[in-house]
This record gives structure tokens, sequence and C-alpha cells, in this order.
């Protein structure tokens, strides 16, 4: 979705940030850094541009009261596509606005870089990007060279491995007047508490409504219907659950788009069931404030996403995982009243 074979980087401010809340401070740079070493230059490229080669979900710059420009980013930003000479000053203030909203004890310093690139592709069309990017993760390299008649050794500490970048988003400079185009990379596990400042409190970011967002919320209500509220209506075993969650995934993987009467009857397949679901996703639109249409064309790169997370497996006690591909009525439960045990039965034609 996102290359940049053509790309070059234009311009590049450091600074550093630390966390306000544990009285660290912040340290900006006077001047935008030169470089002048294309090797150099070609390992920057790699570090802030590759990890996005492979990010599908596009984003919008927003603010909660609909004014673009009291979004802080939107307005350094869209300064410096209006004229590249206020780079540098914008990239202080950037740094400024990122120390404001690091107001949690787990949040890490570290080096925040700005970027201008030219020539970056992002559906097909290419355009001039801002990149902003934060490191806060430090390795210890070993170096090994030739000595005299063998090798000797040495190590860097607190060095900066260019396969991983912690946290970056690129700004692409079309949309102006929607929030920009944006893509975000974020390593922090979601269940850390500090994890929302980078997209919620410094970039304020609202995904875009497209097929591959729809597409991927669709799987995503319906598998949190499947695992967590169908238990609330009915009787169900994890095998019944199993197999509507594989039932789902057929219909998106052959499917080109997704309508929710057609989804109802060849997935669920019971009035009851379907409006229950339709009850279920319009709860989910309505807390977050995300329609999702009753029709729409399927994004491949959602379901194949979305396929890494549905569970296949029944976990029985600690001896055995069942793994469920196909058809649910060659499984079934019961109960061996000598045992005291619950069982599957399990119906195959030969064994590989």
């Amino acid at each position: 979705m996102i290359s940049f074979f053509e790309a070059s980087l234009k311009h590049l401010s450091i600074h550093h940030t630390g966390n306000k809340l544990v009285e660290e401070y912040y340290k900006l740079s006077d001047a935008p850094l030169k470089i002048e070493d294309e090797l150099l230059g070609n390992l920057l490229m790699q570090y802030f541009l590759k990890p996005f080669e492979k990010v599908n979900e596009v984003y919008h710059l927003y603010h909660p009261n609909d004014n673009l420009n009291l979004n802080e980013v939107y307005h350094f930003v869209h300064e410096i596509f209006e004229n590249n000479a206020l780079f540098h000053e914008d990239s202080q203030q950037l740094a400024k606005h990122l120390y404001e909203v690091a107001n949690h004890p787990k949040i890490k310093s570290g080096e925040l870089y700005v970027a201008y690139f030219e020539k970056v592709q992002i559906e097909g069309e290419q355009l001039d990007v801002i990149g902003i990017f934060k490191s806060e993760n430090k390795d210890t390299y070993l170096k090994v060279y030739p000595e005299q008649d063998g090798f000797g050794m040495s190590y860097e500490q607190e060095a900066i491995s260019i396969n991983k970048l912690d946290k970056g988003c690129l700004i692409f400079n079309t949309n102006v007047e929607e929030g920009y185009k944006v893509v975000v990379i974020d390593q922090t596990k979601s269940n850390n508490e500090s994890a929302v400042y980078w997209k919620d409190e410094f970039l304020k970011l609202r995904v875009r409504n497209d097929s591959y967002n729809q597409t991927n919320n669709v799987l995503g209500v319906y598998k949190n219907f499947v695992t967590q509220k169908l238990d609330d209506e009915y009787e169900i075993s994890k095998a019944d659950k199993i197999d509507l969650l594989n039932r789902s995934m057929k219909y998106f993987k052959e499917k080109e788009t997704f309508d929710i009467e057609e989804f109802g009857q060849e997935v669920i397949g019971n009035d009851e069931g379907i409006e229950s679901f339709k009850n279920f996703k319009k709860s989910y639109e309505q807390e977050f404030d995300s329609p999702i249409a009753d029709s729409f064309e399927i994004a491949e790169a959602a379901v194949k996403k979305q396929a890494r997370v549905y569970k296949t497996v029944l976990k029985l006690d600690k001896n055995f995982h069942i793994y469920i591909h196909g058809n649910k009525e060659l499984i079934e439960k019961g109960y061996d009243d000598d045992k005291s045990m619950n069982f599957y039965k399990v119906y195959f034609r030969e064994e590989e």
C-alpha cells in the first residue's frame, strides 16, 4: 500500500523529549541535521519508512470540537507544507507538544525525529510526506573487527536498531480539509496504559471509514458477538461458536461485497440470532461513533488481518487441543456418567 522506491529525505530535525510527569525535560536542537553520508541517508530511509510497507489502516487528524486548527499536529504540519522554511521551527513545536502530553509514569523518554520526504506513494498517489518518529528502546551492539593476526571486539551501548521503530506516523499532503491521510505505528502493547498517548493525545487520530475499516470492524464486531454476547442469550457450545466463526471467515474470503441480509442468512441462519447481531452491531456503532454500512466492498487485507486472531481451537483441560476447520457435524459432544467427564467424538475418514 505504501512504497518509497523513489522517495528522498529532504529535511530531518532531531530533538529529545522526556516524561513531564516525572520531571524529565526536553532538549531541542538548534538546526536541522545535515546528512552528507549517503549510506546514513539510506539507513534512515529504511528505519523510518520500511515499517509502513504493510500498514493498511489509514487515519485522519481530527479534533473533538471539529475544528482541525485546534489539533496541534495538524496546525504545525499544515504550516510546514505551506512553507518549508518553517520546518525546523515547527519541528521544535511538535517536540514541545509531545512533551506536554507525556503525562503517564510509564511513558519513556527518547529522541523525536521530524522528517520531510518527497515522492512517497500511498494508494497510487505520489506525495510529499511529513514523518514524526520516536525512539524509546535502546540496545547494546557488539562490534567485531580485524586486528593484527585475528579479531578484536568492542561494544556500543544505548544504540538504536534500524529494524525496531518504536513509534511513528506518516502524514501525506492530501485530503487537507479532512485532516490529511495518516498512517501510524506504535509498538507499545495495546494493554499498556501509556499506549494511548501517541495516537489519542499527541496525534488525535480518527480512522478513515473506508472498505478496509468497514471489513475490519464487521469481523471484529461479529467475533465479539459470537464469543461474548451469544452466551447471554443462548446455551451454545464452544464447537458451535467456532463453527459460526469459521462460516463468517469463509463468507468474507469467498465474497467480493458484504451484505448484512445475505450474511445473516448464510452465516447465522437464524432469524432471532440475525436480529441479535444487528442490535449488537448498532450498539457498537453508537458506543464508538463508528458507523458500519449494511453493504460494502470487502477488503482482502482486512480479512487476512482478522483471520490471524479468529480462534478455531477447542482447548480441553491441559491434555488436548482440537482444531476445527470444517464441518461441525463431524464432531459431537457428550457426557460420560461413569467417568463424570465431558467428551468429544470426532469422525474422520483417514489419519494423516
